[in-house]
Order: C-alpha cells, then sequence, then structure tokens
C-alpha cells in the first residue's frame, strides 16, 4: 500500500486510453494534486454561485465545503468518490424566507433541520438495507432522476453563462471537447481544467486586442463589459476568515425547506447510483452511509452560517471524462478548498473566470450527467416499449427539465428537479401498483421492445 492506504497505479505516470484509475488507487502526487485542483476548478462555479443566490459568504461554502467532502470521505470509508458542494435544491427556498422577512440565521437554521432529517433518513436506509433504495429507486426510476440533475442545469449553461460571451463560450467548449478527445494520457484527465485556463487567457487577449463586450453580464445586464474584471481581486485581502453566524430556528421557515427533503434522497441516491455505474461498485451497502453523511455535513456547515452541502455533479461529470476514480485526488480537492476558503483573494480570482468561459464548459459537463442517466438505463436493460416505464418517466423528464412549477400555496412550490422526481416516483409505483392489482399488461407504446415487466430493469415485482 503507498500513501495513506491507496495502492500506485501502475508507475503513477502513465495512463492507457481509457484506462481506469479505481477509489482505492491513485497517481503519483503531483498528477493526484493536479486532478484536486481540477476538481476544485471544476464545482468552483457552482459552490459560489449558491451562497451568493441564497445571500451567503462563498468563502465560508467553499470552506464548509472541504470539511463536508472530508467528513464524507471518512463516513464512507473512501469507497464513493465524491465531492460535496453549496446545494442549489434550496435557491428558491432561500428567496421564499426573504420574502417572510428571514435573514441568513433563518435560512440556515431551516437547513440545518432539513439536513438533520437527510441523516435520520441514511439511518432508516441504513438500517433496512439497499432493497429499500432498489424497490422505492428502480433502474428506470434512478436514470431519470439522474439525468434530471444533469439535464436541469443546462438553462443555466444556456442562459446564464453562454450570452456573456457566446464566442468564448463556443470556442472553450471546442477546445475542451478536442482536449478529452485527442489528448493522451495525463493531459486527457484533466482537459477540463486545461480548458479553463484556454478560456480565461482567451478573454484576456480579447480584452486587451477588441476591448469591452457589449453583452450580458452576470447579473443579466446588457451592457458594455470586459470580459475579466480583476477589481475585486486588488480590492481583497490574501488571508482573512470568511464571516459566520449562528442559525436561527423558524416554524414557517422549516415547513418551507422541508418538501426539498424528497430531492435530496432522491439526488443522493442518483449520484451514489451514478458514481456506481462508473466505478464498476454497486455501492449498495453504502447508500445509507452516503446520505447521513451528506444530511451530517449540511448540519456541520448550516450550523456556522454555510449553505446546505450535496454531493456535486460537477465532479461526476470530471470522473466520467478523466476515468480517474482515486479518492486521493477528492482529499486534495478538500486541502485546496480549505486553503482557498481562508483566501479571500482567491475567491475573488475565481469569482473573475469570465461567464462565456464557465458556459463553454457546463455546456459539456452538464451533458455528461445527464447522459449517465441514460447510461444506467442502458445497462439495465430498461424498457421504454412498456407503458410503466415509459409514461412516468417521459412525463417527469419533460416536468422537470421544462421547468414546470406546481404551487401548492403562496409560500410553498415544487419545481425543477424535485417535481419531475415526485413524478417519475410516484408515478411509477403508483401505475405498477395499479397495473398489478388489475392484473393486466399494457402492449408496447414503442416500437422495437422485446422485455417483459418481470426482467430486471424492465419495471417488474423483482425490483
Amino acid at each position: 500500500m503507498a500513501g495513506f492506504g491507496w495502492k500506485l497505479h501502475g508507475d503513477g505516470k502513465h495512463l492507457r486510453p481509457g484506462e481506469v484509475v479505481k477509489p482505492d488507487e491513485r497517481l503519483n502526487w503531483g498528477r493526484t494534486i493536479g486532478l484536486g485542483a481540477q476538481h476544485v476548478v471544476s464545482m468552483i462555479g457552482a459552490c459560489f454561485v449558491a451562497p451568493v443566490l441564497m445571500g451567503l459568504d462563498p468563502n465560508l461554502a467553499l470552506m464548509a465545503s472541504g470539511v463536508a467532502t472530508i467528513l464524507f470521505l471518512l463516513l464512507t470509508r473512501g469507497r464513493i468518490p465524491s465531492y460535496l458542494g453549496s446545494s442549489l435544491s434550496f435557491v428558491g427556498v432561500s428567496a421564499v424566507i426573504a420574502g417572510q422577512g428571514g435573514d441568513a440565521g433563518t435560512l440556515t437554521g431551516a437547513l440545518l433541520v432539513v439536513g438533520a432529517a437527510l441523516a435520520v433518513c441514511g439511518l432508516i436506509i441504513q438500517a433496512l438495507g439497499a432493497k429499500v433504495i432498489h424497490a422505492v429507486l428502480p433502474p428506470v426510476v434512478t436514470g431519470a432522476v439522474v439525468m434530471l440533475i444533469g439535464f436541469n442545469l443546462a438553462p443555466v449553461a444556456a442562459g446564464t453563462y453562454w450570452p456573456q460571451d457566446q464566442w468564448s463560450a463556443l470556442a472553450t467548449m471546442l477546445f475542451t471537447g478536442l482536449a478529452l478527445v485527442v489528448l493522451r494520457g495525463f493531459w486527457s484527465r484533466i482537459a477540463i481544467f486545461l480548458g479553463l485556463v484556454f478560456g480565461y487567457v482567451l478573454s484576456w487577449v480579447l480584452d486587451r486586442t477588441t476591448g469591452k463586450i457589449h453583452s450580458a453580464n452576470g447579473a443579466g445586464q446588457v451592457v458594455d463589459h470586459w470580459r475579466i474584471d480583476f477589481s475585486g481581486v486588488a480590492k481583497a485581502d490574501w488571508i482573512g476568515l470568511p464571516n459566520l453566524h449562528a442559525p436561527t430556528f423558524s416554524a414557517s421557515a422549516i415547513l418551507v425547506a422541508l418538501p426539498v427533503l424528497v430531492a435530496l434522497v432522491a439526488e443522493n441516491a442518483g449520484h451514489v447510483k451514478a458514481v456506481g455505474e462508473m466505478t464498476g461498485d454497486t455501492l449498495d451497502d453504502k447508500l445509507g452511509t452516503a446520505i447521513v453523511a451528506d444530511g451530517t455535513a449540511t448540519m456541520l456547515s448550516t450550523a456556522v452560517g454555510g449553505p446546505a452541502t450535496t454531493t456535486y455533479a460537477e465532479n461526476i461529470g470530471v470522473m466520467a471524462a478523466t476515468r480517474v476514480y482515486s479518492t486521493a485526488a477528492y482529499w486534495a480537492a478538500a486541502g485546496f478548498a480549505l486553503l482557498f476558503g481562508l483566501c479571500p483573494k482567491f475567491g475573488a480570482v475565481v469569482a473573475a473566470i469570465p461567464g462565456g468561459v464557465l458556459g463553454g464548459i457546463t455546456v459539456i459537463l452538464y451533458g455528461m450527467i445527464g447522459l449517465l442517466g441514460a447510461q444506467i438505463w442502458v445497462r439495465n436493460k430498461v424498457d421504454f416499449a412498456q407503458p410503466l416505464n415509459l409514461v412516468p418517466t417521459a412525463a417527469g423528464v419533460i416536468v422537470g427539465i421544462g421547468g414546470v412549477s406546481l404551487k401548492f400555496t403562496d409560500h410553498f412550490e415544487l419545481s425543477g428537479i424535485a417535481l419531475g422526481t415526485l413524478i417519475v416516483l410516484t408515478g411509477y409505483h403508483v401505475l405498477r401498483w395499479l397495473s398489478q392489482a388489475s392484473k393486466r399488461r399494457e402492449g408496447q407504446l414503442l416500437d422495437g421492445g422485446t422485455s417483459d415487466y418481470d426482467r430486471p430493469g424492465g419495471g417488474g415485482a423483482s425490483e
């Protein structure tokens, strides 16, 4: 065994095309640290955006993400390579709580309670076994949830980042795609990071050769602006503690936040399933533990004024691109996050990454995440010629990706991943129960299907 328990993969330097580095393996420390830096870069945008949208300190969010990731790796004993960053699931909740007169303390108090509830759900799942997840979330459902997680991010890439500089976004996307496909060995494994560096340099060059660009800025206003704004970097301190504050508890705020719990359980299960598909490890025995770890990390983060945490889809996308699943890289990423969280100037540099560059990167990453859901369907031979699989999935995916909302009261509505997940989940199980109760088997809705309900992944009782 080498290092802190990871086996050195080969010579630690060279990787053949398609070669996989397993969670308990690592490359040499130079390359491992480089991969950790790439994981930080890939998640940094969302990890900073979420707290900013919710009125919380982004540097605290970054530091909390490092602590949360370490806690997650310890609790799951290094079996699940995942990064825990700021959750975007509560952005809508934060707006409602602010509208009710709540402050940052009220918000973090509500999120702390949701984190506790999530941890309890994880304990129940761990006690009853993975059969609970398989029964409640069969492959047809988990594939849809993973797809929703990825494709639901599409409006962020297309509507927020890309319009800020469409040509830089296009160039960055093309360079990153080329790097992923053409480069070999270690360089292909850090193609996402190389794409960001390329886009950053390109934007700097364009600023100095063509001047300001007339486009949407980060606030969505169409104005003349520089692609890269370093004014915040100059003002920021090199070393400084983030702003800590204690949570406060409000029953109304908690009631607003609790429904997100449904999406969090499904999202966590979807993430773990996706990682399991990628690594070839079912991870069934760690599903409950992973959910407990996420809930506990959320409680820890919100207790000091940070946002809720979640396993990050962006980092799953990086693993899909690099095929390096080493948890050593995540330890390195967590270390970077802790250090950078104490450096306001670093946060300012990250915040200066041009939106167009993020647009070029995210259209690839988010798409790869969504297609992992399709991969779950393919590997489990889910038959969409069968109405039981097709109907709830079709409805849920469109509702979730299309941004359909369902308003219950002035202060509570479901939309996006939460509503799409509920439709797929409840629709599948209700229709399955009704079809069994009536003892009726529907004909195929799509041509080309050959499987029946009883085949694994097809929607039968064996699931």
